[in-house]
């Protein structure tokens, strides 16, 4: 035999006897590496003569074709054995759920509105919603207020240059307080809604922004008085907060569409620099914060929208979307709400099926 069969023979064995992938890469190595056999035949045949690289080159680089093959073919069979060993080995639980994928995240504001429609659906009220452009006469007139008022003012409102086919002027709504109107107007009562959504004011500072969020709830029915609206807020209050500790102070305010108005304060303490709201306002630790606005429907507003006020009687109150957001979940810049950051969303962002229900916790 001559020393290239030799050396042949000698590789083919060792390849047949490598059992695993590491065995079979040393085996490589060994062979056709840098200081490998077969290369050190491959580096002979440059001091060879012509005649003698003519009668061993294909000697010698068929010899390293036969053993790249070897190594290829005892690799994927060992690839083989081992993938088949691990399967028989391993059991898959196919009632474990999937890893959820990342694909965006909820905004704070949308997981808000959906709790609050929780919360209120639990007490009986429908979700009204209406145009975001609005007519002057549901806007402000319907909801007695004067010609005077400061809302009308170019400087408070986001008025069009155009008007209705009335002559009305038209505006982008300052509240949500329109859709309570039209529902007045359109539905026999006794009526429980809320009715969220965006608003506009010609205002940006720290603390305020053109564009935010808003929520309103309105009944109308026969008998209704301030002790009902109370109830509502605590109950409402402490739902969202998932707190029984909410103490509420009820403040003489005014507003033209509400009579009585009441500004609505609850109790809150500092700790580690944030908001918590719960507990009393007079307690030690503890101070009152202004949260929303409410108070018995105006007879003249009740009355603007074709219903007796001596049958029919109502409360109504308004709170910012934003504002709950921020005290319930912790944020301290009301313009992050309005940046699109992808590190604040995915911070403060819900996932998709974080759906808020009373059973299950309103928090996600």
């Amino acid at each position: 035999m001559s020393e290239i069969e030799a050396i042949e023979a000698q590789i083919l064995r060792d390849i047949e006897n490598a059992s695993d992938a590491s065995a079979i890469e040393a085996v490589r190595i060994a062979a056709l590496g840098k200081a490998g056999s077969i290369t050190a035949l491959l580096k002979t045949l440059g001091g060879m003569t012509p005649d003698e690289r003519q009668a061993k080159g294909p000697v010698i680089h068929a010899l390293r074709e036969s053993v790249t093959a070897a190594i290829a073919a005892r690799k994927a069979t060992v690839d083989a054995a081992e993938l088949e060993a691990r399967l028989a080995a391993e059991a898959v639980d196919m009632t474990l759920p999937a890893d959820a994928a990342p694909r965006g995240s909820v905004h704070p504001v949308s997981q808000v509105m959906d709790e609050l429609a929780e919360v209120f659906a639990d007490m009986g009220f429908a979700v009204a919603t209406g145009p975001e452009i609005e007519d002057d006469w549901h806007n402000f007139t319907a909801l007695n207020i004067p010609e005077t008022h400061p809302a009308r003012a170019m400087h408070d409102t986001f008025y069009f240059p155009d008007k209705d086919a009335e002559g009305r002027a038209m505006l982008l709504r300052t509240h949500t307080s329109p859709v309570q109107i039209r529902t007045m107007m359109s539905e026999e009562p006794p009526i429980r809604i809320i009715a969220p959504g965006r608003v506009y004011r010609s205002d940006s500072d720290a603390t305020h922004t053109p564009m935010f969020h808003q929520i309103e709830g309105l009944v109308i029915d026969r008998g209704i008085h301030m002790g009902h609206l109370k109830w509502t807020l605590e109950t409402f209050l402490k739902a969202y907060f998932e707190r029984d500790d909410i103490v509420l102070r009820l403040r003489p305010s005014y507003f033209p569409f509400t009579e009585p108005s009441a500004e609505v304060d609850v109790g809150y303490k500092q700790e580690k620099g944030r908001r918590i709201v719960g507990g009393h306002g007079d307690d030690d630790g503890h101070a009152w914060m202004e949260l929303l606005g409410s108070g018995m429907v105006n007879r003249r507003v009740i009355a603007n929208c074709g219903l007796d006020p001596d049958e029919w009687q109502g409360f109504a109150f308004g709170v910012g979307v934003d504002r709950l957001a921020m005290l319930k979940y912790g944020m301290d810049d009301l313009r992050a709400f309005f940046d699109g950051d992808l590190r604040w969303l995915s911070h403060y962002g819900f996932g998709a099926l974080s759906v808020p229900t009373l059973s299950g916790g309103i928090s996600a």
